[in-house]
């Protein structure tokens, strides 16, 4: 309790106290102080000043107060405790729903990416089956046919290579060597494991070469990078 409250009490007690004395005193012909004064001097009591049964109850309203003023901490603080639990499951539920969102787009986006895969594949195969079976191929078939079997980012890193080695011409021989075709195999025979067309086939030319390529140095690109450095692969 408060100094003030602690006072007001004393104000009370002391004023009903001395009232009572006035009443007697008048009874015993003695002059009445009067009830201003004694407010005034009750108002500068402290709880020493208030009777012992007074000073009880100043103390024990004290102690209530306390109590009360103590019980409003502990509302407030489990108050703040469940915000925060519910701020937090707000956010564990944001995020948890945020996930769930993002992973069903990523399979969407995949799903819609294997069917372009798909159909762009059989595209291909189509394209590459209308160019096959011809009795000769001019550069350009030749490169048609080389985009339809690899991988977009890899075809520049093929091109320059047979560039270099036969200028696209998949019938290509090197008198010295013996290397043959687009990719100068050497010997030429060495691509009859992908074709016992190899000789007249640009695309069993173009399979055995990617193949080499990947199997010796991870790509078409790994291939054209060894070449630069060796001006051969």
């Amino acid at each position: 309790m408060s100094r003030i409250s602690v006072r007001g009490f004393a104000v009370a007690s002391a004023t009903a106290v001395t009232t009572v004395g006035a009443v007697v005193g008048v009874a015993a012909g003695n002059e009445p102080a009067s009830v201003g004064n004694t407010e005034a001097t009750a108002a500068d009591a402290t709880i020493a000043d208030i009777p012992a049964g007074a000073q009880a109850q100043v103390q024990t309203a004290s102690l209530t107060q306390q109590a009360d003023d103590q019980s409003t901490q502990a509302d407030t603080a489990a108050l703040k405790s469940a915000q925060e639990s519910a701020r937090k499951a707000a956010a564990e539920t944001a995020k948890s729903k945020k996930d769930a969102a993002d992973e069903a787009r990523a399979k969407k986006d995949a799903d819609a990416r294997k069917k372009k895969e798909l159909a762009a594949s059989r595209s291909s195969s189509r394209d590459v089956s209308d160019l096959l079976g011809k009795s000769s191929y001019s550069v350009s078939e030749t490169q048609a046919i080389a985009r339809q079997m690899m991988a977009g980012d890899q075809f520049q890193c093929f091109s320059n290579i047979v560039d270099h080695e036969s200028g696209w011409n998949y019938k290509a021989t090197n008198a010295g060597s013996g290397a043959y075709g687009l990719v100068q195999a050497l010997p030429g025979s060495k691509m009859s494991s992908a074709g016992s067309d190899w000789q007249t086939n640009p695309a069993t030319q173009i399979k055995w070469g990617l193949n080499y390529m990947n199997d010796r140095y991870g790509s078409p690109c790994g291939a054209w990078s060894f070449w630069q450095a060796n001006s051969w692969y």
